[in-house]
């Protein structure tokens, strides 16, 4: 019932704005956020902006060797970098962004479960960092286009009792798997749930909620304790 180690390191590279290495236990995530001063083309005419993810596994992040994507992404690498923009774009006023984009591209380094939720803690902060770069160009400076913070953790049930923060021993022994994503404030952004060859009840599902919230407390802490002074949302 207790988050594995949490290591937030910002500012890792000097070419993106934005930059966290973040890791959780084993797993060790590298989150950038990069400015585009144009938008998608079909939201060209809004005047407002956009965020969207990136997610990839580098080959040497898994043993063996995970083979590397080049022509096109596999169906589950689609599924995780959305569940990541849908995430961020859940706490940004896109109209405060002004007609710009910010692409947010996470590299797992090294796999140990939980890389989804790792990217969304991590790039959140990544996120926070490239926007304060850019705050003077912003439509109103004074508004500010966070609204809150947002991160997930992954929860479960394994031989019968709630873990929280699966790594991938716990995972693939897991009768039910899910990941938790939620604001500071408090509000869920995505839950996704899936009993894995089981099924699981009302309390269950109650409880794992619980566990999970906590850790996205504790994950919020985290984070506001590596922004320091840049936590003013």
């Amino acid at each position: 019932m207790q988050l594995r180690p949490i290591k937030i390191k910002r500012h890792f590279t000097k070419t993106a704005p934005g930059s966290v290495l973040f890791s959780a236990g084993e797993t060790v995530i590298l989150c950038t956020a990069s400015i585009e001063e144009k938008v998608p083309a079909w939201l060209a005419a809004e005047g407002k902006g956009w965020v969207t993810a990136e997610y990839n596994m580098l080959p040497g992040s898994t043993n063996p060797r995970k083979q590397r994507e080049r022509m096109k992404i596999d169906g589950r690498t689609n599924e995780i970098q959305r569940l990541i923009g849908r995430s961020l774009r859940a706490v940004v006023d896109l109209q405060a962004l002004g007609p710009r984009q910010i692409v947010i591209d996470c590299e797992v380094l090294q796999a140990d479960g939980g890389t989804r939720t790792a990217s969304i803690t991590g790039g959140f902060i990544a996120l926070v960092d490239a926007l304060r770069s850019i705050r003077k160009q912003l439509p109103d400076p004074n508004h500010y286009p966070i609204r809150d913070s947002i991160a997930a953790v992954s929860v479960g049930i394994v031989e019968g009792r709630v873990c929280l923060d699966l790594d991938y021993a716990h995972d693939v022994n897991a009768d039910v798997d899910m990941n938790v994503v939620m604001t500071g404030a408090g509000k869920f952004v995505e839950i996704q749930g899936t009993g894995e060859e089981s099924t699981f009840s009302e309390s269950q599902l109650t409880a794992m909620l619980a566990a999970a919230k906590k850790g996205i407390q504790t994950l919020t802490l985290a984070q506001k304790n590596a922004l320091g002074k840049a936590w003013e949302f």
